[in-house]
């Protein structure tokens, strides 16, 4: 969010933007209301125009279209996509195949397909990974979507290991940090709670893992953009309510929400505590190298 809104300070308006450049809707209409062109490919911006990459990253065939076209990439894929993308890169030069845990049609597992598309096979579910076959013998490596559900994504690294026992994988999980500490502070919260609501766009992957975390354990979960899509209907028979956000959700729809509730008349709202989170990445060498130009 904060490279299109540097981008857009530094270059003017228009920055055009492959895709969402997060899963939440207020961050995209705040940024169009900027200046920012959310376009579906390059093709679609202007030749010569400033592009940035979304945080869910691309193949590599995006760069060389871009490139073609004489347009200015501004890369703001989060870097542990970045490192899941150098995963697939060096397991398929050792020449192994590559199974990639996610969801079908993700842009996140697109782009990180592009990385190596003859060697990757997408694997969905538990079911996917018991029906996989190859040859016995074949070199074999797994990668993960970072916004995956942490339970189910274990399960299905374990049916691998399973049946490919020389699998290997990443050092440290790919699931991002945000993802897994979220799912595991509902996890915690759902003993001391009637209802769930999570704060998150329907496209974001992270939220409705959320959802998915409390329904599993018999919770209702409803998801919403913010506090304009609350059911007072939902609180018949609620005494406590427990509220999270997806990693994309800026933390002023949280206050919003938390205000929405106060003027119903709702006056002990604490907060859950939960893991301490203070990594900070560097915005893109692009944009850095840029503004120091234009200092």
């Amino acid at each position: 969010m904060e490279t299109v809104e540097r981008a857009l300070s530094l270059y003017g308006a228009p920055v055009f933007v492959r895709r969402q450049i997060v899963h939440n809707a207020h961050v995209v209409r705040e940024l169009e209301e900027r200046g920012a062109v959310f376009v579906e490919d390059e093709t679609q911006a202007p030749p010569g125009a400033i592009l940035v990459l979304s945080a869910h990253g691309v193949a590599p065939s995006v760069y060389e279209r871009a490139a073609g076209r004489g347009q200015t990439t501004i890369d703001a894929t989060c870097p542990l996509v970045t490192k899941v993308h150098v995963q697939a890169r060096r397991y398929a030069a050792d020449g192994r195949r590559i199974v990639l845990i996610g969801h079908a049609g993700h842009e996140e597992v697109v782009g990180t397909m592009g990385e190596a598309p003859e060697a990757t096979m997408l694997v969905e579910s538990v079911e996917d990974a018991e029906a996989l076959e190859l040859p016995v013998g074949t070199p074999m490596a797994y990668i993960t979507q970072t916004t995956l559900s942490v339970d189910e994504t274990t399960e299905i690294i374990d049916v691998l290991k399973r049946r490919f026992p020389h699998i290997h994988g990443p050092q440290r999980e790919d699931i991002c940090y945000a993802t897994s500490n979220r799912q595991w502070a509902v996890k915690e919260m759902l003993e001391e709670i009637d209802l769930l609501l999570v704060i998150g766009s329907r496209n974001s992957s992270n939220s409705n893992r959320l959802v998915e975390v409390a329904d599993l354990a018999g919770v209702k979960a409803h998801l919403i953009d913010d506090e304009t899509e609350i059911d007072e209907r939902w609180f018949d028979g609620v005494e406590t309510v427990g509220l999270t956000s997806g990693a994309s959700a800026p933390e002023r729809l949280v206050t919003r929400v938390c205000d929405w509730f106060r003027a119903q008349g709702v006056n002990e709202i604490s907060a859950f505590s939960s893991a301490y989170e203070d990594v900070v990445f560097r915005l893109p060498v692009e944009l850095r190298r840029a503004e120091t130009s234009a200092a």
